[in-house]
């Protein structure tokens, strides 16, 4: 029962991660088509990047604790991405380049979306899997 209340846990860890990202990307598409300006699209963006990062680390490092392994590994690139965006300083969107990097920025979150729902699917198979067994 415990192992179902975990994958339950990583579930909705998973979705917090997807809805960040998808905001993320609804700023972009809104500053793509002009109905915000590129201060207030960076300010909303970089105000939920790092509960995206911590939340990340807290589901990658839950994995391990929980003896997930399989799955620890399949956000490990995730986390280590998103370590090498901070360590570097590109984590923040500059309000000054965002027009620029406005393609690259999209096709990021795009990868980061689809990597999470493909983890969201798996999870989402143990859980029944689980549910199941019990």
């Amino acid at each position: 029962m415990g192992d179902l209340f975990a994958w339950l846990i990583s579930f909705f860890l998973l979705i917090a991660l997807l809805v960040l990202v998808t905001y993320q990307l609804m700023c972009l598409a809104d500053l793509e088509f002009d109905y915000i300006n590129p201060y207030d699209s960076s300010t909303r963006i970089n105000m939920v990047v790092l509960p995206e990062f911590i939340i990340q680390g807290v589901l990658c490092c839950f994995y391990l604790v929980t003896g997930h392994w399989l799955m620890s590994l399949f956000a490990a690139p995730y986390l280590y991405f998103n370590v090498q965006l901070y360590r570097q300083g590109k984590h923040l969107v500059d309000v000054t380049e965002i027009f620029n990097l406005l393609s690259w920025e999209k096709k990021q979150r795009l990868v980061k979306l689809f990597y999470l729902t493909f983890t969201l699917f798996i999870s989402v198979f143990w859980m029944i899997y689980t549910s199941m067994d019990d």
